[in-house]
């Protein structure tokens, strides 16, 4: 959700992969750390201000640590267990545009005329259900928000720049007016410096959908239990 989406587009749904680790502390809390690759994409053709063109898609890392409560004991024998998840984390940001079939890198090019940050504080929460298959396996569903301390996950923001000193390539990422040939009558076949191109006043967030392969390392009984065996495997 960012400046390129008035609304949940289904059309802009994109993968992730994540590799987590958790270790219960209590039987109804857990701490849990995520590492993952996701991309997000967005464009502003087909929404309600098509008439700006711009467009972005971003490929990012990004890592988190957290807590997680769950409804029920870890060792109840309900079949289904749901969970809150909360925790605090970094994401690098790499937004791109694709330009007469090729990709580029939006930041560098500084297509509102700023420097931003790319590495970017993240806020996470969520829910989420899960179910035990047996002693080691485990399944979950999960549902979570990603705040970002950044209004530039979409390279879009605030203003359209003065073009001074900019390059060929950077005004014309930073205004794809100028590609559009059906304009509606009134409008400017570009944008003026100083146009609204993005509203700074929220900043971005991304949500994951994410269906979850838990095994199980080891508890402290069975830890506990292979000490007073001698048995380490």
């Amino acid at each position: 959700m960012g400046d390129m989406r008035a609304k949940t587009d289904l059309r802009f749904i994109q993968p992730h992969l994540a590799l987590g680790v958790s270790y219960r502390l209590a039987e109804r809390i857990a701490l849990r750390g995520e590492v993952d690759i996701y991309r997000i994409s967005g464009k502003q053709a087909g929404g309600p201000i098509w008439y700006n063109n711009l467009s972005f898609r971003s490929d990012n890392p990004a890592g988190y640590i957290g807590l997680q409560i769950d409804a029920f004991r870890y060792n109840d024998e309900r079949l289904l267990k749901p969970y809150l998840l909360g925790g605090i984390g970094m994401t690098r940001i790499n937004p791109k545009a694709n330009y007469q079939g090729t990709w580029h890198s939006l930041p560098p090019l500084m297509t509102e005329g700023v420097a931003y940050k790319r590495n970017v504080r993240i806020a996470v929460i969520g829910v989420g259900v899960s179910w035990k298959h047996d002693d080691r396996w485990s399944f979950a569903v999960e549902l979570s928000d990603n705040f970002a301390n950044s209004d530039y996950l979409d390279d879009v923001s605030t203003n359209y720049p003065n073009p001074g000193g900019m390059s060929e390539l950077a005004l014309a990422l930073s205004d794809r007016r100028p590609e559009l040939t059906n304009l509606p009558s009134g409008y400017s076949p570009q944008n003026e410096p100083g146009n609204q191109r993005g509203n700074p006043k929220v900043k971005d967030s991304y949500g994951f959908l994410s269906f979850r392969a838990e095994y199980l390392l080891g508890t402290q009984a069975r830890r506990a239990e292979r000490r007073k065996l001698r048995c380490y495997y």
